[in-house]
C-alpha cells in the first residue's frame, strides 16, 4: 500500500515540476487571451476607478473580427488523408485504409473538431486532440478522438519538438465527478476520495477544482454532501511517460527492418505470421509508454500503455524550439491602445461641450447652485444673475490635444499589421478598389498565414500517423464498416476488413505492412462546388461539352442529386430501359453482320486472285491438262461460298428488320403507357383538388351555417333573458 502512495506522490511531483516549470504561465497567458478574445479587455481595478470619476471605459473589440477572418482561412480549407503502401504495403489494403480513415472522420465529427482545435491554436497558441481506443459504443473498440482543453495539458518542460514522439512525458489532468471516479476506477475509489474532508488532501488546492473553466462561474464552494456526487471537482493527474522495456519484435531478415508485436495477438497469429512472411521473433530493449494516474496521493491506474504514442496530437500556429504563439498575445497591447485612445477622445469631447462654470456666491437669480450643475451643459440655457456678468462666467475648455486623433488609428494599423489580416481578407475594403485587386490582396494575405496552416498540415500527418498505428494494434478482428462516399451520387457501402477466406487467406489485412501518410488541402466543400460549377459553367460557355448532369451536381440546387440522376437518364447516361438494350443488340448484331462481309469480300478476292493465278499458269503451261480441272474446281466452290454468304446476309438482314420493328412498336407501347399514366395521375390529381376544394367549400359553408346558428341562438337568448328581466324587474315594482 505504501508503494503504491508513493507512486502516487511521485506523480503529483513530477506534474508540480511540469506545471510550475513554464504551464502555469501558459495558463495565465490563455486566460488573457481567452479574455480579450470575448470582449473582456479592461482591468477590473482600472475600469472601476475610471468609472468613478465618470471617465468612459469603451471596449472596441478588433481582435474577435480578426480571428474571424483566421477562422474563415482555416475552414475554407480541409484536410483529404490517403495511404499510400511503403515497405510491405498492398494498394488494395491502402485503399481500405482510405475507406476506413472516412468512416472515423465521419463518425468523429472530425470537421468541426479541426475548428475548434485551431481555434485554440490561433487564440491560446496551443490546441490538443486526444486519440485512444474506447469500448462504450462497440464491444472491439474503435477509435474516439476528441478535443483536449489545451489548459489541462501539461507538456514536458524539457522538451523542445513538435512531434510528442520526442517529448519524455505528458500529463493531462481531469475533473471528474464521484460517479465518473466510480465508473472508470471503482467503487472503491469513490468512496475513500468521498471519505475524505477537504483537510485530508495533501494538496487540498491542487486536487479540489476551484475555477472550473465551463459554462458554470467561477464562484465555487466544495462541499462533500450527496448531491455534489455530481460535479466535477476532483483533479486526477494522468501521466504518460517513457521507459526502457524489453519487447518481442518481428524483423525481415532481408531488409532488417523491425516492428513490435501488438499484445493483443497470441501465439498462433505470431507463428502464422512469421511463416508466412518470413519473419523472425527478436527480443529487444525499447523505451514503450508508461501509463500512471493518480489522485493527490492515492493511484487509480500504473500500467504500461497499450498505445505508441501519447495519446494528445498537438497543433501549434507558430512554434520555436518549444515556444508556442497565437494570433491573440501580440493583439493585446494594439487592443489596449485602441480601446484607452477611443475612450480618452470621448473624454475630451465630453468635456468640451460641458467644461464647468465660475459662480459668485448669491449671483444666481432663476435657479440654484445644484441645478446650475445639472442643466449647465444644456442648449439655450438662460441664467439670470443679481450683479454683474462677471459674477457668473463659463469655464474656457481645454484645447483637444492635436493628434490625439491619430492614436485610434495607428492602433488599428497596427492590429492589421501584427495580426497580418488586412481588410481585403476581412471583406472591408472601400468600394472604389477594384475586384482584381482586391483578390490579389487576398492573396497576399493567404501567403501571409502560411505558417500557421503549413503547421495545420502537419498536425493533419500527426493525428492520421496515430490513428494508422492505433488501426494496425486493434482493428485485428473481421469488421463491416459503413462508408460513406465521396461524391454526392455515391450510395454508402459496406467494406469488411480482415475477412478469412475458404482458403485462409486473409483480405484487406489491416495489420501487416506499412503505409505512408499523405495529406492534401482541399477547399471545403462549398467553396470547392461553387468553384467547381463556374469553371463548368465558362467551359460551356466555350463551347467544351460539358454535361447537363455535371453542371447541375456542382450547383446549390435543392434535392441536385435527383434532378442530376433524372437529367442523365433523359440524356441517356442512366440504366437502359429493355427497349433501348434491345436496340443496342441489334447494333451489335448489326456490326457483326458488317464485319463478316468484309470477310466474304476478303475471301472473294483471295478466290479470284487464286483462280487468276492458275488461269495465268494455265496460259503459259497449255499442256498441263490437270491444271484446268484445278480451275474448274476453284471456281464452282467460289460461286458456292458467294451463294451461301448471300443467302446468310439476306437472312440477317430479314431478321435484324423483324428485331427492329419489334423493339418500335415495344417502345411505342411503352411511350404509350408512360402516356396513360401520365394521364391518369393529371386527371387524378385534377380530381383530387376538385374534391378537396368541394370540401373546403362544404367544410366553409357549415362553419357558416353554424356560426349563423349560434349568433341566431345568442339573440334569442339575449333576447330572452332581457324579457325575463324586463318581467322581473316589473314583479319588483309591482306592490304585493
Amino acid at each position: 500500500m505504501s508503494t503504491q502512495r508513493e507512486t502516487a506522490l511521485e506523480n503529483l511531483d513530477r506534474f508540480a515540476y511540469a506545471r510550475d516549470n513554464g504551464h502555469l504561465d501558459f495558463v495565465a497567458k490563455a486566460t488573457k487571451c481567452d479574455d480579450y478574445f470575448v470582449g473582456n479587455q479592461w482591468d477590473p481595478k482600472a475600469a472601476a476607478r475610471l468609472n468613478r470619476l465618470g471617465k468612459p471605459v469603451l471596449t472596441i473589440n478588433k481582435i474577435l473580427s480578426t480571428c474571424a477572418a483566421v477562422f474563415g482561412e482555416q475552414l475554407a480549407s480541409r484536410a483529404d488523408v490517403s495511404f499510400r503502401p511503403a515497405r510491405d504495403g498492398i494498394p488494395e489494403t491502402a485503399a481500405a485504409l482510405d475507406k476506413l480513415w472516412m468512416h472515423i472522420a465521419e463518425t468523429n465529427n472530425l470537421d468541426w473538431l479541426e475548428s475548434e482545435v485551431s481555434a485554440d491554436g490561433f487564440i491560446r497558441g496551443r490546441g490538443f486532440y486526444d486519440v485512444r481506443i474506447d469500448f462504450d459504443d462497440q464491444f472491439m473498440g474503435e477509435v474516439r478522438i476528441a478535443q483536449l482543453n489545451s489548459k489541462n495539458v501539461v507538456i514536458d518542460p524539457d522538451a523542445e519538438e513538435y512531434d510528442p514522439d520526442k517529448w519524455k512525458e505528458v500529463f493531462l489532468t481531469k475533473w471528474l465527478t464521484l460517479d465518473d471516479l466510480d465508473r472508470l476506477y471503482g467503487r472503491s475509489a469513490a468512496r475513500e476520495v468521498k471519505g475524505r474532508p477537504q483537510s485530508a488532501f495533501t494538496n487540498s488546492y491542487d486536487t479540489v477544482d476551484w475555477e472550473p473553466d465551463n459554462f458554470g462561474s467561477a464562484d465555487r464552494t466544495w462541499s462533500v454532501d450527496e448531491d455534489e456526487k455530481r460535479r466535477r471537482v476532483y483533479r486526477i493527474v494522468e501521466r504518460q511517460y517513457r521507459e526502457l522495456r524489453y519487447v518481442e519484435c518481428l524483423v525481415n531478415p532481408e531488409t532488417g527492418d523491425l516492428r513490435e508485436i501488438p499484445e493483443t495477438w497470441d501465439h498462433n497469429r505470431i507463428a502464422h505470421v512469421s511463416q508466412t512472411y518470413g519473419l523472425m521473433p527478436y527480443r529487444k530493449r525499447l523505451e514503450k509508454i508508461r501509463w500512471t494516474v493518480s489522485l493527490d496521493d492515492m493511484l487509480l491506474h500504473h500500467e504500461w500503455s497499450p498505445y505508441r504514442h501519447f495519446t494528445p496530437v498537438p497543433y501549434f500556429p507558430f512554434f520555436r524550439h518549444g515556444t508556442t504563439i497565437g494570433f491573440v498575445e501580440n493583439l493585446i497591447s494594439p487592443q489596449d491602445l485602441l480601446n484607452k485612445s477611443v475612450s480618452q477622445e470621448l473624454h475630451i469631447t465630453n468635456t468640451t461641450a460641458n467644461s464647468g462654470w465660475i459662480v459668485k456666491n448669491g449671483a444666481l437669480a432663476n435657479m440654484t447652485q445644484e441645478e446650475l450643475e445639472e442643466r449647465g451643459g444644456e442648449d439655450g440655457l438662460v441664467v439670470m444673475v443679481n450683479g454683474t456678468t462677471k459674477d457668473l462666467e463659463k469655464i474656457s475648455p481645454n484645447q483637444v490635444p492635436s493628434g490625439i486623433d491619430r492614436l485610434s488609428f495607428k492602433a488599428d494599423e497596427a492590429l492589421k499589421e501584427v495580426s497580418m489580416i488586412s481588410d481585403s481578407m476581412r471583406g472591408f475594403d472601400r468600394s472604389d478598389v477594384a475586384a482584381k485587386a482586391i483578390q490579389a490582396k487576398q492573396a497576399r494575405g493567404s501567403v501571409s498565414l502560411s505558417k500557421p496552416f503549413d503547421n495545420l498540415a502537419y498536425t493533419r500527418k500527426l493525428l492520421a500517423r496515430n490513428v494508422l498505428d492505433l488501426v494496425q494494434s486493434f482493428y485485428t478482428e473481421t469488421r463491416i464498416i459503413n462508408v460513406t462516399g465521396r461524391n454526392l451520387t455515391d450510395d454508402s457501402e459496406s467494406m469488411v476488413v480482415n475477412e478469412v477466406t475458404p482458403e485462409g487467406d486473409i483480405v484487406n489485412d489491416l495489420t501487416l505492412g506499412e503505409y505512408a501518410v499523405v495529406i492534401n488541402t482541399v477547399p471545403a466543400r462549398e467553396s470547392f462546388e461553387q468553384t467547381q460549377f463556374q469553371e463548368a459553367l465558362e467551359l460551356r460557355q466555350l463551347g467544351i461539352a460539358i454535361p447537363d448532369d455535371v453542371l447541375v451536381e456542382h450547383s446549390h440546387l435543392n434535392r441536385k442529386t435527383e434532378i442530376a440522376q433524372r437529367i442523365k437518364e433523359l440524356n441517356g447516361g442512366g440504366e437502359p430501359s429493355q427497349a433501348e438494350q434491345q436496340m443496342q443488340q441489334l447494333e451489335m448484331q448489326l456490326k457483326e453482320l458488317e464485319a463478316g462481309e468484309k470477310e466474304a469480300d476478303i475471301a472473294v478476292k483471295q478466290a479470284n486472285a487464286q483462280l487468276n493465278a492458275a488461269r495465268a499458269q494455265k496460259e503459259m503451261q497449255p499442256e498441263n491438262d490437270g491444271q484446268e480441272a484445278e480451275l474448274v474446281k476453284l471456281a464452282m466452290e467460289r460461286e458456292k461460298m458467294l451463294a451461301q454468304i448471300q443467302l446468310e446476309q439476306e437472312k440477317v438482314r430479314q431478321q435484324l428488320e423483324l428485331e427492329r420493328q419489334k423493339a418500335g412498336l415495344q417502345a411505342q407501347l411503352e411511350r404509350e403507357k408512360m402516356d396513360q399514366q401520365l394521364l391518369l395521375a393529371r386527371e387524378k390529381a385534377s380530381n383530387d383538388m376538385q374534391i378537396a376544394s368541394a370540401k373546403a367549400e362544404s367544410t366553409m359553408e357549415l362553419a357558416s351555417m353554424q356560426a349563423e346558428t349560434t349568433r341566431s341562438v345568442a339573440t334569442e337568448k339575449a333576447k330572452t333573458d332581457q324579457a325575463i328581466a324586463k318581467s322581473k324587474a316589473q314583479q319588483k315594482k309591482e306592490p304585493k
